[in-house]
Parts: structure tokens; sequence; C-alpha cells
């Protein structure tokens, strides 16, 4: 015969909802422990409300609300607790002090003035259960009781994290609802009204914080863009540089590669080791020319890139201001030129220092200043060390207007560089009659060395 296995045993009936009860526990003690963590935790404590803001009165606007409200609820708070509930006049005094004075505190402490305030109020409402005057009257928490709150919530949520706000809130309602179930008789609740006002104040308030906090970002991420901007002008303009500049170095270099390779040919008597020096020399230039080219492709912009790459132009100079000024005339800007009475002859990087700098100061005028009167000065010093250009405005006639209102400096920050690169000086800045001059001290001799390491100060946008 066979054997029926045995019966499984069944559990009693009431240990099954025990693991929900105890997950329910578990969830339970989380919660207050969470709420406890928010309720203890302030944000930034000692710091006042509106402590970021520049305008002075506006700083000045929570202390000067905080004693408003103090002032007005401490003797309103007494008059009602006494003479309309009938509590003695000392705990009277007492408890409208703790609940209207903390409001002091929550200029920079918003959340321990809370601590208290709740406090006292819990405290005023168990009160006022033994009072006469409480039947027909509102409870557990009186008018003035109500409006102190009430401009609480507004600094909490000035000041305090969106969940420390809500642990504040659902306390509040949690202590209205426990009070409801000890209610005296015949009195008019209100916790359902300290509850929804309580959550509008800490909702609107969060809402203006927050609109302030995406303000205050916006405007440092437009800093930020603002330096970011400039340091790409400024690299931008050294870029634009280089190339322009890589002519005249691939010049001389091209220059010292010919005489090299025909200095056996034009100099009779040349021992083989000279032949075999003046051979390595050609090699060394070629090798630098080939370096150059690819510097000059890694320098190359997108757009030179998309044209089919480097203009074959040669690089212009000081001989080709007039024709420079003869067509900024025809842009409508009436332009007087002074050159040096003799020959100049600068090294190529001056020479084209010297013309970009006017031809920069030019096009500035045409677009901030049409129509101004401007005289371009090119001279020498006495010592004829140093090449001075000078480019001044008059103040633009009254009919016209700017065809650019906000200038970015682009054109004088590449006038900056290009000053430095050969070591000179340069003075910018607006004239009392309400013109711009522009003046540069340029070498006639570049010097050998490089130029100093740019500034901060060199490196700022105008």
């Amino acid at each position: 015969m066979f054997k029926r296995p045995p019966t499984p045993e069944r559990e009693p009936a009431g240990d099954g909802p025990e693991p929900v009860r105890t997950k329910a526990l578990r969830a339970a003690r989380q919660a207050v422990r969470i709420l406890a963590a928010e309720l203890g935790t302030p944000a930034g404590p000692g710091t006042p409300l509106f402590a970021g803001v520049q305008n002075r009165w506006l700083r000045r606007l929570p202390y000067l609300a905080a004693f408003v409200f103090t002032v007005s609820l401490l003797p309103s708070g007494v008059n009602v607790l006494h003479n309309d509930y009938g509590m003695s006049g000392g705990l009277a005094g007492a408890l409208a002090t703790a609940q209207s004075v903390p409001l002091l505190l929550a200029v920079t402490r918003p959340l321990q003035a809370w601590w208290v305030i709740f406090a006292a109020d819990l405290v005023g409402a168990a009160a006022l259960i033994g009072t006469d005057g409480v039947a027909g009257r509102t409870w557990p928490w009186p008018p003035t009781v109500i409006v102190g709150y009430l401009a609480l919530m507004l600094a909490l949520s000035l000041r305090e994290r969106r969940r420390t706000l809500i642990a504040v809130w659902l306390t509040t309602g949690a202590a209205g609802i426990l009070a409801e179930t000890i209610a005296p008789d015949r009195s008019q609740s209100t916790w359902v009204l300290m509850f929804v006002l309580a959550g509008v104040m800490l909702l609107m308030g969060a809402a203006l914080r927050e609109r302030g906090d995406a303000q205050r970002k916006l405007q440092e991420q437009e800093t930020i863009s603002e330096a970011e901007r400039a340091r790409r002008t400024l690299l931008e303009e050294r870029t634009r540089i280089a190339r322009e500049l890589h002519d005249v170095v691939a010049h001389h270099m091209s220059v010292i590669t010919v005489q090299a390779d025909s200095a056996p040919y034009r100099i009779s008597g040349i021992p083989q080791e000279a032949q075999e020096e003046f051979g390595a020399i050609a090699t060394t230039a070629r090798e630098s020319l080939a370096e150059m080219r690819r510097l000059l492709g890694v320098l190359r912009s997108e757009e030179t890139e998309r044209q089919g790459g480097p203009e074959k132009a040669p690089q212009p100079g000081i001989g080709q201001l007039p024709k420079l000024v003869e067509a900024t005339v025809r842009a409508g800007v009436p332009v007087e030129l002074v050159l040096p009475q003799e020959p100049v002859v600068p090294e190529p990087a001056v020479d084209l220092s010297a013309y970009r700098i006017v031809q920069e100061a030019l096009a500035n005028v045409v677009r901030h200043a049409p129509g101004a009167q401007t005289r371009v000065s090119v001279t020498t010093t006495g010592d004829g060390a140093r090449l001075t250009v000078l480019v001044v405005n008059s103040r633009p006639p009254v009919p016209s207007a700017p065809l650019e209102t906000s200038g970015t400096g682009h054109g004088l920050v590449g006038m900056r560089e290009r000053v430095r690169l050969v070591d000179g000086t340069l003075d910018t800045g607006p004239l009392p009659d309400g013109g711009f001059r522009v003046a540069a001290q340029l070498p006639l001799s570049a010097p050998l060395s490089g130029a100093a390491p740019l500034s901060a100060k060199d490196s700022d946008s105008p």
C-alpha cells in the first residue's frame, strides 16, 4: 500500500499580514527619519535673505518687513489672547512674544525661527483649550498666529530646499489633523485654512526663488560666454596675423634658398667645404619653407579652405594707403592722408602692421561714425627710429546714424596684437568732442627676439 504524503502544516491565519505590516512600519520610520533630517538641516544658515542683491535698499527689505510684522503682531497677539480668549496676561504676553519675535530671526535663519514659532503655536493651541473665550472662536490657530505663520512661510520658501518646504507643510497639516481630534466644543476649526494658505505661500515663494536662481545662472552664463567670445576673437586675430606673416617669412626663406644655391655659380674660387656649407644652408631653408607651409595649413581657417586656399596677393604696406583712403572716401567718409615726405622703408612686418592698423581704424569709422571727418597721419619720429600712425575722426554729423550701435572690439584686438608683434605701443580712446583716436608707434626695425607675453590687460577686448 502506498502511504499518503504528509500534509504540510498551515501557517496561522494571523501570520499572513505580518510582512505587510512590517514593510509599512519600516516605510513609516524611514519617512519620519527623512522628515526629521530635512527639518533639522537648514540651507545656508547665517546668510541674510536677498544678500546677493546689488541694490542696497532691496537688501534691507527683509529686515524692514520682519520688524513691521513683529511690532504689529506682538501687541495684537497679546490683545487677542488676553481680551478675546480670556487668557491670563502673563501667559498671553509670553506666547505672543514667542509667536512673533522670532520673525526677526527668520531673516537669516528661517528654519530655526520656524521651530520656535511652530512650538509656540502648539503650546498656545493647547493653552487655549482651557480658556473660556475659545467657544465660538477660531482654534487651534488664532488670526494673529495665521498671519505670522504665513509671513514665516514666505521667508522659509526663499531660503530652504524643496524637500524641506514639503516637510514643513506636511508637519503643519499633521499638527492640524491631530489638533482636530481634541478640538474644544463650538470652536471654529482653522487648521484647513492654515494648511492651504501655508502651501500657497510656500509654493509662491519657491517659484520666486527658483526664478531668481535661473536669472542669476543665466547672467553668469552670459558673463562666461562674453569672456569666451573675447578669447575666441583674440585667437582668431592672432591666427589671421600669423597667416599674413607667413608670406613675409616665406619670402625671406626663399631669398636665402636662392642665394645659397647660386653662390657657387656667382662667386668663383669657392672651396669645396664652402660649397657644401651653402648646399646645407639651401637644404635647411627648403625644409623650413616646407614646415612653414604645414604651419599655414594648421592656421588656415575653414573659410579660407572653402575659398580654395590662402590668398595669392602680396601683403600690403604703407605704399597702398592712398588706395585704401580713396576707397574709404568713396564709402562716404571724408579722409585726409598725410604720409612722410621722404620715402620710408620699414621691415615687412612693420609695414604690414601699419597698413592693417589704418585699415581697421577706417573700417571702425565707416561702421560707427559714418560721415565723420577723419585724418590719417603716418610720420617718423625725430630720431627716425619709430613710425607713428595716427587716425583721428571727429564727431559724426547729427543726421548720420551709426551702422553698428554696439561693437565687439574685434578691430581693436587686432590692432593690439599687431602692435605687440613688433614691440610697439598703441593708444586708443574717445575724444572730448565725441570723436575717436587711434595712435600707434612702431619701430622701423622689428625686434629680433619674440615679443613679451601677452598680459591679462592686453588680452581684454574693449
